[in-house]
């Protein structure tokens, strides 16, 4: 390749393991849900339960076909039997267990930042004028736990699949991203190029291959610990030429220096 890329002018983040995190393992918070009505289900059947009953929902229905609430509805109800809950009192309990897990995963109550992230995207936005948005497979309940959480307000960009219908890694997702924030930018400047745009995310198909074959650049994120990209590890150290970052000071060093040298 030839010449410089053009400067970095906006930064978009996955959500889910990358800002923000569980407070507690989503197992033992569904366990704290589903012992008063379903007994005690041993967390670790959950831990799989759950896994298996989202992995196939998300093959099943992709980006929430029918309504977030059906489609959570079924992941707990599946995780619940699963787990080894006694049909019976699941049918009977599930109005009740889906509200609370719904709620629950709406707040600060469900999740937290990680600690590198507010101030992250606070500095890109006060010291670098840098743009930052939202690109997650999550449904709209993210943006009353971004809210909750006190993520900056600047950060007003919050693109979603159950929202647009299509997922990551299509390309289409973060295109309408880009188009989202260049709806908002100033008569007579200059709209962002997706060449101009660093995705920042924690899985390599979703996040660095979708963003990278949309136009944009890419780093991938790995956060210490059983959550995020640790999970993806083994596939990272395999790979050569992949933009690997440990933390979000890292993504502010790398636009920093990248941004002095464009």
């Amino acid at each position: 390749m030839t010449g410089k890329l053009p400067a970095i002018r906006m930064v978009t983040f996955d959500a889910l393991h990358t800002i923000i995190t569980p407070r507690y393992p989503i197992h033992v918070q569904y366990s704290n849900v589903f012992r008063p009505y379903l007994g005690t289900l041993e967390p670790e059947s959950i831990r799989g339960s759950f896994k298996r009953a989202l992995q196939s929902l998300q093959v099943e229905r992709p980006a929430y076909a029918y309504g977030s609430k059906k489609w959570w509805a079924e992941v707990i109800q599946r995780t619940a039997l699963g787990a080894g809950a006694d049909a019976d009192r699941l049918r009977e309990s599930l109005p009740e267990i889906v509200p609370q897990l719904m709620t629950l995963f709406s707040t600060k109550e469900g999740y937290k930042p990680f600690d590198d992230a507010i101030p992250a995207i606070r500095h890109l936005h006060d010291r670098h004028a840098i743009i930052t948005a939202i690109v997650s497979n999550a449904d709209s309940r993210i943006r009353s736990v971004l809210e909750d959480l006190k993520f900056p307000s600047t950060m007003d960009t919050i693109v979603l699949s159950e929202e647009q219908g299509i997922e990551k890694p299509e390309r289409g997702i973060f295109l309408r991203t880009i188009d989202n924030v260049n709806r908002k930018i100033p008569s007579g400047q200059k709209p962002i190029d997706p060449a101009e745009c660093l995705h920042v995310g924690d899985e390599l198909i979703c996040d660095y291959e979708g963003a990278t074959n949309a136009g944009m650049q890419a780093v991938l994120l790995r956060r210490p610990g059983p959550e995020g990209g640790q999970a993806h590890k083994e596939a990272y150290e395999s790979l050569d030429g992949i933009r690997v970052v440990e933390g979000l000071d890292d993504v502010i060093r790398l636009v920093e220096s990248y941004n002095r040298n464009s």
